[in-house]
């Protein structure tokens, strides 16, 4: 069942006191496992891996923008990567401790859904950083293109589909 209002469309709506079944209502079965549960998605098999378009990404959870196109580049490692943000402020950062490492996990600072891992081996990249992200986890709004109708459209597609 679909929420009536869509919270990344409509401001009035608090993402983060949305209980689980409002989240599976919302959002793919693929995206609730990765955005909800930390989970993480195939290399290479992820969506916008080989995204050369200009545009911004955005969180499939909540819609807010991420990383600008500027920020992607191709790193080899199987998801998309970002070396920075779009803006202070976007992402949470967390000391990650699973599978015996000490890792920087990622959230969306609006809706708290897990989009994957920092990592300091970068050194290529003007802040050093490999923002590793589950394509799972993001909608790509092309330049020019209004993200209010990419990301209805995406819900569509992904209620279709789920």
């Amino acid at each position: 069942m679909r929420l009536p209002r869509d919270p990344a469309l409509d401001p009035k709506l608090d993402p983060a006191v949305m209980t689980e079944i409002d989240w599976k209502g919302l959002l793919s079965p693929h995206e609730f496992q990765i955005l909800r549960h930390a989970g993480t998605e195939a290399p290479g098999t992820g969506r916008y891996l080989d995204e050369e378009r200009g545009g911004s990404y955005h969180c499939a959870g909540c819609a807010q923008r991420l990383y600008g196109g500027e920020h992607k580049f191709d790193s080899g490692c199987g998801w998309p990567s970002f070396f920075d943000a779009v803006a202070p402020g976007a992402l949470r950062l967390l000391e990650d401790r699973s599978f015996g490492r000490i890792r920087t996990e990622m959230r969306c600072s609006r809706c708290d859904g897990h989009l994957g891992h920092i990592f300091d081996d970068a050194p290529h990249m003007p802040t050093g950083k490999r923002h590793c992200v589950n394509g799972t986890a993001l909608i790509f709004v092309p330049d020019g293109a209004d993200p209010e109708e990419v990301v209805a459209a995406h819900r569509e597609s992904s209620a279709d589909a789920g």
